[in-house]
């Protein structure tokens, strides 16, 4: 990480981001039924109950549509759930107006081409590793951890160390 990178991680205001190959591997699970299942990571899950604690806002903004992930946004207290919406860039801006924080205080976290205007307009644009290439290449910043194995948890942790508040989060997890 840059410094200049690291600045602009402190003035975070809201933590955007795609669902499918981020907050999951990017797999879709069908039942003989027909009911479709997802796998989330808990280390995301508890990242994101960690900015938020801190005052960040958070939103998944995502092209498809499913139940499981209203069940989710909705556990994880996600302040805004965007669902059926291809055109990502707009729908930051939407949010960006409706919340009144500007997309320099934004970071957007996304994986495939559907994710790439928001990612390259946002504050701090930031990929994983299992993304497409053009996402990867115009990214700010990816992850090491994988989307549904840690990134949004890594994404979480960074946005918190540029706060410098982790290492105090962390220590109140600890044995007295």
């Amino acid at each position: 990480m840059t410094a200049r990178l690291n600045e602009r991680g402190a003035m975070v205001q809201l933590l955007a981001m795609d669902v499918d190959g981020v907050l999951t591997d990017g797999s879709l699970y069908f039942a003989a039924s027909g009911d479709e299942l997802k796998a989330f990571s808990i280390l995301d899950g508890q990242g994101l109950r960690l900015i938020q604690k801190q005052g960040l806002t958070t939103a998944f903004i995502t092209g498809r549509t499913s139940p499981l992930t209203e069940a989710r946004a909705r556990n994880l207290d996600i302040g805004y759930l965007i669902q059926g919406r291809t055109d990502k860039l707009t729908a930051l801006r939407e949010l960006s107006e409706r919340t009144s924080i500007p997309l320099e205080a934004i970071a957007y976290v996304g994986d495939d081409l559907p994710d790439l205007a928001a990612i390259e307009t946002a504050g701090v644009g930031i990929s994983v590793p299992n993304g497409c290439a053009a996402v990867r290449e115009s990214a700010d910043w990816c992850t090491a951890a994988p989307g549904g194995r840690g990134a949004i948890r890594e994404v979480c942790e960074w946005l918190l160390e540029c706060r410098g508040v982790l290492d105090q989060l962390v220590d109140g997890y600890r044995a007295p």
